[in-house]
């Protein structure tokens, strides 16, 4: 649903188009991520793992703060989102899991 931009803010067309095209492709890896999510689902099901694997935890976030400051992005946004991230999905785990 979109909306007509008052006058002042049309200049920002361009950027909220591409921002909005850069989402949806984020979206796309999401999903793409989740599919995989559902895999290791049935590994620690069938190894009796958890859920939450700390060290894993921390490996990811080490690893993705690292290629966020290589990219430009602040380390800091990159952990907070990931961390977000790794919570959600460790909950989604826990419930498949039982």
């Amino acid at each position: 649903m979109s909306r007509e931009l008052p006058s002042n803010e049309r200049s920002l067309a361009p950027f909220r188009a591409e921002i909005d095209r850069i989402d949806a492709e984020i979206v796309v890896l999401l999903a793409r991520r989740l599919e995989v999510v559902k895999h290791v689902i049935a590994v620690k099901r069938s190894e009796g793992l958890a859920a939450l694997l700390p060290e894993r935890v921390e490996d990811v976030v080490e690893k993705v703060s690292s290629r966020a400051e290589t990219e430009g992005v602040p380390p800091e946004l990159a952990e907070k989102l990931w961390r977000v991230m790794i919570d959600w999905v460790i909950a989604y785990e826990n419930e498949r899991l039982g």
